[in-house]
C-alpha cells in the first residue's frame, strides 16, 4: 500500500533530515519511495514562484497533487515542505487517501541557531520578506499523526517515532531498528520555504 508522509515545520527544523532518512528505512522495507523536497519542488517550477501566500499555496497543492499521482501508482511519497497553512495541509489530507502528516516541531530560536545559510539572520533584519515564523505566519498542526521535537531530540530518535507509527497504523511489514541510518550531513538540511 502506497502512503504519503507529508513532514511540515518551520525553516530548519530538520523536515529534510528525517525525510532523507525515512526514504532510507522505508526503502528497506521494500517500498517504492520517491522524496518531494520543497526547495528542489521550488527550484523546477521555475522563477516566478516566490514565498507569497499565494505561491506557497500553489507549491503545496502542487506538492499534494504529485504525492497522489506517485500513490495511485504505487509509489510511496514522502514529502518535506514547511506548507505553513492549515487549510492547504486540510486540502492534501482530503485528496489523498492515506495521509500521514508529521509535525517537526521545533523553536524559532533552535532553528534560527542550526541555520546554516543565515537566512534567519536575514530575515530578522528584514532583509528577507515572507519568512515563515518571521514575517509570514506558520499554522501549527492541532492534530498531526506524528509530533516530533525536533529541538530536543537527535534525528536517530524522531526517525524512530515515525517508523514506530507507520508500522502499527500503515506498513504491513515490519521494519528492522537495526538497519544503519546514513549519517547525514546536517550543513545540507536546507528547507526555507
Amino acid at each position: 500500500m502506497s502512503f504519503t508522509l507529508w513532514l511540515t515545520g518551520i525553516s530548519g527544523s530538520g523536515k529534510s533530515t528525517l525525510s532523507k532518512m525515512a526514504v532510507e528505512q522505508l526503502q528497506h522495507v521494500g517500498l517504492a519511495v520517491e522524496l518531494l523536497d520543497g526547495d528542489n519542488v521550488r527550484s523546477f517550477l521555475g522563477d516566478n514562484l516566490g514565498y507569497s501566500a499565494r505561491d506557497r499555496r500553489i507549491q503545496a497543492s502542487f506538492l499534494g497533487l504529485t504525492s497522489l499521482l506517485l500513490n495511485k501508482n504505487g509509489i510511496t511519497a514522502v514529502v518535506a515542505s514547511i506548507s505553513p497553512y492549515a487549510e492547504v495541509r486540510r486540502y492534501v489530507r482530503t485528496m489523498i487517501p492515506c495521509f500521514v502528516e508529521i509535525f517537526c516541531d521545533c523553536t524559532l530560536q533552535a532553528a534560527a541557531n542550526r541555520d546554516p545559510k543565515g537566512l534567519y539572520a536575514l530575515a530578522f533584519a528584514g532583509k528577507v520578506p515572507d519568512f515563515t515564523e518571521v514575517s509570514a505566519p506558520y499554522e501549527r498542526p492541532i492534530a498531526p499523526e506524528v509530533r516530533v521535537p525536533t529541538d530536543q531530540e537527535p534525528p536517530e530518535a524522531s526517525l524512530v517515532r515515525i517508523m514506530d507509527y507507520l508500522q502499527r497504523n500503515v506498513l504491513n511489514r515490519p521494519w528492522n531498528r537495526s538497519i544503519p541510518v546514513t549519517s547525514l550531513d546536517p550543513e545540507n538540511t536546507s528547507d526555507a520555504l
